[in-house]
């Protein structure tokens, strides 16, 4: 049975193609990764097909009575709520549902027979909804999803505006698995969850019977729930049957084969050439020349794809700092309560260290306390002798409202227009992405943009908050290379074991000094 289709679809955004002709089809149950490269589309497609954005053209229909479920990082959370209170708003429609229900309960009294019949048909429909969507066990629902998430250990009853960007991130996705859509719609929901959640929502996802669609750069999440792939890829989207290896596989073998159709034929092309110039003269061979230059004229070219351009990620060096990076006595960070014990910390040149643990327990308060942005509640940092350090914070401003060219040109002055635009393209970003206003791009080419501007100015430690989140699979690969081969110091944050397996020396684990427990 098929719950959504889109036909036809086309849109852009000024001169820049995202989609044409695009046609897809969502049948029950079905479990789709949707990948492709950073500014393919892929969230653009996914504020279309839920009415947030028109499309330049093309038509998107859902069945009747679907109910979609849309997983929005941007969604504001109201001050004053508490995180008991937005999980529990995933059942507003089941409230709904019971009042409609008790209406009809008051009917049954006045009804005549066949108004009665009509009324208990609807009546039961409606109970049978209730029941399907766990009306009767919402408050034992919620509690477990909010155990699930680490919702519970930060307190159902703190109010949602105190809460950090990953704790903020568990709380839309509780209260969007709380509603049991007929189909989810999840961006990038691994995004600030530690591992211990995503191999919850990884067990979720598996049990869930109803359709998903599924943004990821994460390729062992996706690999573990996903059961077809429908890749985004020069304005075209193209379906394939089982999990991103299998996708990789078939995508390598299908494009061998359309280059040894390409070669060949364009061997083909330079001989019938050849021929027709040769013999198109001479009245004794005109007649064989007109015919192969008709069967040219015929010849549906094959066209390759141009090569995206990859990210090159070389980090300039600075000069040799002195020993040691940092030392911390007895530190206690935090803003109006204390987020750790006392720590007393190290760091020595050369070290390369990945901080993990869970979202809220201070990983990012750490990172700037230590770079000396905020205050610590009690103790002290003491930075090294030397230090030229690169900061990449976990998220960019959504309010800047300069170009890529803009913003780059901003951080190096000297720079002429020729090297702005190379440093960006460096970066994977095409002339396109480069001349658009920053705050048009997705996730992954804002990411770009920010690395851009930490490769080219000289450092000799990196101080990186969640690098890796909305960058898609090449530039998640070149990074490690690039970080791997940066003869400086790193500190990281970090919730992927597979990116700093063989990167890290040493990994600090937060909870062991939190004073939370998440």
């Amino acid at each position: 049975m098929s719950i959504l289709n889109v036909e036809h679809l086309s849109h852009g955004f000024g001169d820049r193609a995202i989609f044409h002709d695009v046609s897809f089809r969502l049948l029950k149950g079905e479990h789709i990764g949707l990948i492709g490269a950073n500014g393919e589309g892929k969230s653009t497609f996914m504020n279309i097909i839920t009415g947030r954005l028109q499309p330049d053209e093309g038509k998107v229909e859902w069945s009747k009575n679907v109910r979609a479920g849309y997983l929005d990082q941007h969604t504001a959370l109201e001050k004053g709520m508490t995180i008991r209170q937005v999980l529990t708003s995933a059942f507003d429609f089941l409230l709904d549902m019971e009042q409609e229900l008790n209406g009809i309960y008051e009917k049954m009294g006045e009804a005549d027979e066949d108004t009665m019949q009509q009324l208990m048909e609807d009546a039961g429909t409606l109970q049978e909804l209730l029941t399907a969507h766990d009306f009767y066990m919402i408050d034992s629902k919620v509690e477990e999803v909010g155990r699930a998430l680490g919702l519970s250990e930060i307190g159902l009853d703190k109010d949602v505006s105190e809460l950090s960007g990953g704790q903020r991130t568990k709380v839309l996705l509780g209260k969007l698995l709380l509603e049991k859509p007929d189909i989810l719609l999840l961006d990038e929901p691994t995004n600030y969850l530690d591992a211990s959640h995503i191999e919850w929502l990884k067990r979720y996802l598996n049990d869930y019977e109803n359709a998903f669609i599924l943004i990821s750069h994460d390729i062992p999440f996706l690999n573990s729930v996903v059961n077809l792939i429908y890749h985004m890829d020069n304005q075209q989207l193209t379906r394939y049957v089982g999990d991103y290896d299998k996708f990789q596989e078939v995508y390598a073998m299908k494009k061998a084969q359309l280059e040894a159709a390409y070669n060949k034929q364009q061997k083909e092309i330079a001989d019938l050439k050849d021929f027709v110039a040769r013999n198109k003269a001479r009245v004794s061979t005109r007649n064989m020349a007109m015919s192969r230059q008709k069967k040219l004229d015929k010849m549906d070219v094959i066209e390759l794809q141009a090569e995206k351009p990859k990210p090159e990620f070389n980090f300039k060096e600075a000069r040799t700092p002195g020993r040691y990076i940092f030392q911390t006595s007895d530190l206690v960070i935090g803003y109006d309560e204390p987020l750790s014990s006392p720590l007393n910390l190290s760091m020595e040149r050369g070290s390369k260290i990945v901080i993990t643990g869970a979202n809220g327990i201070g990983k990012t308060t750490l990172l700037k306390s230590i770079l000396g942005l905020i205050d610590p509640l009690s103790g002290s940092v003491e930075q090294g002798d030397y230090l030229e350090i690169g900061y990449f914070e976990q998220e960019m401003s959504q309010d800047i409202s300069t170009t890529c060219i803009e913003e780059i040109w901003k951080e190096f002055p000297g720079y002429s227009q020729y090297e702005v635009r190379s440093a960006l393209a460096k970066c994977g970003l095409t002339t396109k992405h480069i001349e658009s206003l920053v705050k048009v791009l997705s996730g992954g080419e804002q990411a770009k943009v920010r690395l851009c501007k930490l490769i080219n100015r000289p450092s000799n430690v990196l101080v990186l908050d969640e690098p890796t989140n909305h960058l898609d699979v090449d530039a998640k690969d070149e990074l490690k290379r690039a970080l791997i081969a940066y003869r400086g110091s790193i500190l990281m944050v970090c919730h992927e074991p597979e990116f700093y397996d063989g990167l890290a020396d040493t990994v600090w684990d937060a909870s062991k000094w939190t004073t939370r427990t998440v």
